[in-house]
């Protein structure tokens, strides 16, 4: 299905197609196809429940010695699967291969976020010789911010904007406006680690560039890298909570780039005289958004880049990245104010229920991009008892057939033990590090 409608949203210079013009009806269109893409998944996932069971190999040891062949009744349901993109599983497990990257290569060193910009040459001059709006081809949209994060990623690989790059994690998510943004980590060899805040302003800048000496620069910061104007200028801007900015913009001026107390980096912001007009308001230094401006040359988008250097941000900074999908809550109380209790939990209509799809996020879906990057990537190992080690099986199989299996009767961590026993090399290595120097081949277990 998916790829059906992949085919359906191409443009043809062969061929007039009506619901590429269709507007409106066309973001329409979008969603009601990936929701169907989505449903049909999920209902997949829903009706195997009653197929698939999950147990322990000890416990299907025994019941093979206790005479009893028939598995319909044994073992836990499968619920929602880690292999399901988008789920709590699959955020997850996302979020535990985060942390095994900053375990293996030390902390991250760069936060960047970049925003897909519906004002990119490339989509104007696409759309020149029509009336239609790019809000329209949100397929367009995502097809070129796509292009769009491969080259950023490829330029923090290959040219070293920050400097020699040892790993790179981004997750993709979608405005509640429907435009595609990436949040990004990425981590730095040692050599090129920042490590002190003297050497950060050659890379992060938060101040407005002289219009005189760069007049493009100066531009793109206007349009892409101020923060409101918020406060008593704007009392409706969404950033407002309480009377006041949650962002805490406008920032205080600041002579040179420091760190806080908690070691979060005060970039500088020199009260130079240099200034903006957004909304008919004169903004300052004190509302840039911190940016690099050999990025936002290259890109012409909003990109926000910050520096990472201490600990306590970084299990906040992967659970951000790795929060999932926008989704409205809602509380169904009785008359006198008590909650109905659900009395099973049901994974996948938790999922479905309350989703807030974008027109952005359809095409991104239906063109199957990942919304999860990591480079390197990471081996999930498991860890368990003897015998503990889970196997999933169909309701109708033998019990003497699943036994068998050389893929259930071991494991990752029992050949690594075996491997300590017979291998001299092995006993050199921690169960993190086997996986470099030896790969694992389940058919070839047992």
């Amino acid at each position: 299905m998916r790829e059906f409608f992949a085919y359906r949203i191409q443009d043809r210079s062969s061929a007039f197609s009506i619901i590429l013009k269709a507007r409106r009806l066309f973001q329409q269109f979008l969603v009601d196809a990936y929701t169907k893409i989505e449903s049909e998944r999920l209902n997949y996932i829903r009706f195997q429940q009653k197929h698939l069971r999950s147990e322990t190999y000890s416990n299907l040891q025994n019941l093979k010695n206790e005479g009893k062949d028939d598995l319909s009744n044994t073992g836990i349901r499968v619920l929602l699967p880690s292999s399901f993109t988008g789920g709590s599983r699959y955020m997850q497990q996302n979020y535990l291969d985060a942390m095994a990257i900053c375990k293996w290569f030390g902390y991250p060193d760069f936060f960047i976020t970049v925003t897909c910009n519906p004002k990119w040459p490339e989509i104007k001059r696409y759309l020149r010789n029509t009336s239609i709006k790019p809000e329209d081809r949100p397929d367009i949209l995502c097809r070129l911010f796509k292009i769009k994060l491969d080259s950023l990623t490829k330029d923090l690989k290959d040219k070293k904007v920050f400097g020699e790059l040892s790993a790179a994690v981004y997750t993709v998510e979608f405005q509640k406006r429907g435009l595609p943004h990436a949040h990004i980590c990425i981590f730095l060899k040692p050599e090129s680690k920042i490590l002190s805040v003297d050497h950060l302003d050659k890379f992060i800048s938060a101040e407005i560039p002289d219009k005189r000496e760069d007049p493009s620069l100066y531009a793109l910061v206007t349009d892409f890298m101020i923060h409101g104007p918020c406060g008593n200028a704007n009392p409706s801007c969404p950033c407002m909570v309480d009377s006041r900015c949650s962002k805490n913009y406008p920032k205080k001026f600041n002579p040179e780039t420091t760190t806080d107390a908690d070691g979060f980096p005060v970039y500088r912001r020199r009260d130079n005289g240099n200034t903006v007009i957004k909304s008919n308001v004169q903004l300052d230094n004190r509302s840039v958004v911190p940016y690099s401006p050999v990025l936002l040359k290259r890109y012409q988008a909003h990109i926000n880049v910050e520096w990472c250097n201490q600990a306590g941000s970084i299990k906040y900074l992967f659970k951000y990245i790795n929060k999932g999908a926008d989704r409205a809550s809602l509380v169904v109380s009785n008359r006198d104010g008590t909650e109905n209790e659900q009395t099973t939990k049901d994974e996948i209509k938790a999922y479905y229920d309350c989703r807030y799809v974008s027109a952005c996020e359809a095409s991104w879906r239906i063109f199957a991009n990942e919304v999860h990057f990591r480079f390197p990537p990471v081996m999930r190992l498991p860890f368990h008892l003897e015998g503990q080690q889970n196997v999933v099986f169909g309701a109708e199989d033998d019990i003497q057939e699943v036994l068998d299996k050389p893929s259930v009767s071991s494991s990752i961590f029992l050949k690594w033990f075996e491997m300590n026993r017979n291998d001299e090399n092995a006993r050199k290595l921690t169960y993190v590090e086997f996986p470099t120097k030896f790969c694992d081949n389940p058919n070839l277990r047992g």
